[in-house]
């Protein structure tokens, strides 16, 4: 090789050396000024839960941070008695999961999160772990001695007008639209507690209050956007603690509305999800065919099935997917958050049926591990008895799934109301419609666990129901107060609401008259209430009040006699009392009612007391029974 060819060479290798240390070197310097603005745009947008407490029974806490590409990140945690035991990244790198487990020995304080991202560290995230209250008023669950009064927050009273619009939300008040947000919310609530208990209901089940920040129809709550605030048209998550706080000092418990079949597709963690398998995915819109029975259906096709679990209620409802094991532990998270932090004594499990049961099942076992005296009902909106009591807890199944949960809404029972009084007797309609679901209790572990209704959010209001006939209602509410189960009223039963389910929800849920300033009726006091809204309010109020003070018609045993000559009666029982309830269902025929069939239940007792009116009954042989009405009767020895 010639000389110049030997130099020639020699330089171009020089020459790459130099590009090639340039390349390396310019790499590595856009390599740091990557991390360094990663560093300062890395901002932790969300953690949730927001806190959490030491000395819960479960010490496993899994923890979800939201931020701009944190999964790139490695948090580090030196706390005394906590342990980050693993970091889980998922496909969506604005998402960290961690693990941690936070021993009985860990003190309430400030938890340092250091965020280390490469050799560098931003200013560490800081994590309140708090302690527990420790109360026994708290968490102290329901049972059949309770009168449950449901209300939907947006429609009972307007507290606080200054709250009603807010900026950042996006459906703004319009009390003119019967499906708009009205305004009603916590502080209108909180200022009618002494209503609800002078009524004589001891729980209030308020429908969701967590945030509904949806373009329109947002005012129900069934479509969360954050499951872990209060929307703040009804006020702040303060605000909802300090209501089940006075609901307490009251007198009366709160039963908390959960939801973990759907969430709202402006739900931030729908809008950017996770991981795809949170929810249920199609190609084009698929809903729910709403046939619950194919849970229970031992013939029912896969595809039936799936339908029904996968399918959305709605096209603003995304079908959340439970068997996901982060979200699964992000909504029994989520209940034991508001459990603990509001200090509420009941859950409401919306539309139980549509989420994985085995899943439902290991979030009761977690929530009773908790929470031992709590309460909890799930909705089971289900035509048969069979098949609600399917999913109460410890029930007699074939499959012998058993759901934990241990009450459940008697829908068949509903339906029974709405039909019986409106229904010529016969082998099983009116009356006998009421005899035949009590007939088939045996199906339930406990009947007396399930919850007993005239009509509620759903459903066409009960005196729209039946004519509008005063005696059917009286019938009804007395039926509901001494039958088994737990009672619940309906917001406005009381003044005679009325509403047509198939007009729009909007009208079976208006607002209650006198919540409003500058209401023309205020039917929270009696001088506001028309002649007859008085009548049934007193009515209803008598009857409360007699059944807080007469433990024998919630604990005591029932004892039904086939209806005969359209006159239906049963008594509640024990050793020492017996009541007796009479129903003559007869449009206009006054009832000579000879008791002599009842002598098993009538034997050493010599005269009763009218309920409804003090009378005493000396003559008990024969009873005397007006046209469409109903008789308690004290029986007295």
């Amino acid at each position: 090789m010639k000389v110049h060819q030997i130099i020639f060479e020699k330089i171009k290798e020089l020459l790459k050396r130099y590009f090639d240390m340039k390349k390396q070197l310019l790499f590595t310097f856009l390599l740091a000024i990557q991390t360094i603005l990663f560093s300062q745009e890395l901002k932790i947008e969300k953690a949730q839960p927001p806190f959490w407490w030491v000395g819960m029974e479960n010490q496993k806490l899994q923890l979800m941070l939201y931020g701009n590409e944190v999964s790139l990140s490695s948090p580090e945690i030196n706390y005394p008695g906590v342990e980050l035991k693993e970091i889980i990244r998922v496909e969506n790198p604005n998402y960290l999961f961690l693990d941690l487990e936070i021993s009985k020995e860990a003190k309430p304080g400030i938890m340092n999160i250091v965020i280390r991202i490469g050799n560098r560290l931003i200013p560490p995230f800081q994590y309140e772990l708090k302690e527990r209250v420790a109360d026994s008023t708290l968490h102290q669950g329901f049972d059949q001695s309770d009168v449950v009064y449901l209300l939907m927050p947006d429609r009972f009273s307007n507290g606080d007008t200054t709250n009603d619009n807010q900026p950042d939300m996006l459906e703004k008040a319009d009390r003119d639209n019967p499906n708009g947000r009205h305004g009603g919310d916590i502080a209108g609530i909180k200022t009618h507690l002494g209503y609800i208990r002078d009524l004589g209901a001891t729980t209030i089940w308020i429908n969701p209050l967590v945030e509904n920040n949806n373009p329109e129809y947002s005012y129900h709550g069934y479509a969360i956007t954050d499951f872990y605030k209060i929307d703040p048209r009804f006020g702040s998550n303060a605000d909802y603690s300090n209501l089940v706080k006075s609901a307490h000092e009251n007198g009366l418990k709160v039963i908390m509305d959960m939801v973990f079949n759907h969430a709202s597709v402006f739900n931030w963690l729908v809008r950017d999800l996770p991981e795809s398998n949170w929810i249920h995915q199609f190609p084009d819109y698929t809903q729910s065919n709403f046939r619950a029975s194919t849970i229970t259906d031992p013939h029912a096709s896969e595809y039936d099935r799936n339908r029904m679990l996968e399918g959305w209620f709605d096209k603003h409802m995304a079908d959340l997917d439970q068997r996901s094991e982060l979200l699964d532990n992000f909504l029994v998270q989520n209940s034991i958050w508001w459990i603990e932090a509001s200090g509420i004594d009941g859950v409401r499990i919306d539309t139980q049926p549509y989420s994985y049961k085995e899943l439902m099942t290991g979030w009761s076992n977690r929530i009773f591990k908790e929470y031992p005296n709590l309460s909890v009902v799930g909705e089971t909106w289900l035509q048969k008895e069979s098949i609600t009591a399917y999913f109460q807890k410890d029930a007699h199944n074939a499959d012998e799934y058993n759901s934990g949960i241990p009450y459940v809404t008697d829908f068949p029972m509903n339906s029974a109301i709405n039909k019986a009084f409106n229904e010529k007797d016969g082998w099983t309609e009116g009356l006998a419609r009421l005899y035949y679901v009590l007939a088939q209790d045996f199906l339930y572990d406990n009947a007396e666990n399930t919850f007993v209704f005239a009509d509620n959010h759903d459903l066409t209001r009960f005196y729209t129901s039946i004519d509008k006939d005063f005696r059917k209602w009286k019938m009804g509410m007395a039926f509901l107060m001494t039958t088994r189960g737990v009672p619940m009223l309906y917001y406005g039963t009381e003044i005679l609401m009325t509403g047509y389910e198939h007009e729009g929800h909007g009208f079976i849920r208006k607002d209650f008259p006198g919540g409003w300033p500058g209401d023309e009726m205020d039917a929270f006091t009696s001088a506001g209430r028309t002649m007859e809204q008085n009548e049934a309010f007193d009515y209803l109020q008598r009857l409360l009040q007699w059944r807080k003070n007469t433990p024998v018609v919630y604990e005591g045993k029932l004892k039904q006699f086939v209806p005969e000559d359209e006159v239906y009666v049963y008594f509640r029982y024990d050793e020492d009392e017996c009541v007796m309830v009479i129903l003559n269902n007869s449009d206009n025929q006054i009832k000579a009612l000879e008791t002599g069939r009842f002598k098993e239940c009538l034997d050493g007792y010599n005269y009763a007391v009218n309920v409804e009116t003090g009378e005493n009954i000396n003559y008990l042989d024969v009873l005397t029974l007006p046209p469409k009405s109903v008789v308690i009767l004290e029986l007295k020895k």
